[in-house]
């Protein structure tokens, strides 16, 4: 299939995947579950390799995608150049443990 679904509609899912970005940039690390952070993981790495060309186009780009115009300006002026040197590999998950009402797989999902 290429992606997952979270047993929600269309319009639902994209708006819950930007929340999580838009939350794991500004807060730079977020509490989710496991496919969650997988799929965020994905997006948000994409969104600072844009970011690290830092012009105009790239930064319209990235509006485009997160919510938060403040955050969009900490991922330029402090996020991006962080990794400047560093050629992908911007996050880490880490296994917190499962769930209580669920037992669904919670991971901490953080800016390296």
């Amino acid at each position: 299939m290429g992606y997952r679904r979270f047993g929600l509609t269309t319009g639902h899912r994209k708006a819950m995947l930007r929340n999580l970005v838009t939350s794991l940039f500004r807060d730079e690390r977020i509490e989710t579950t496991g496919p969650r952070a997988k799929d965020v993981r994905s997006i948000a790495e994409k969104l600072v390799t844009v970011a690290k060309k830092g012009d105009l186009a790239a930064r319209r780009q990235c509006l485009e995608y997160i919510y938060e115009e403040d955050v969009v300006r900490k991922l330029f002026d402090t996020i991006a150049p962080q990794y400047a040197e560093r050629q992908g590999g911007y996050t880490r998950i880490i296994k917190v443990g499962y769930r209580r009402g669920d037992a669904a797989e919670m991971v901490l999902l953080e800016l390296v």
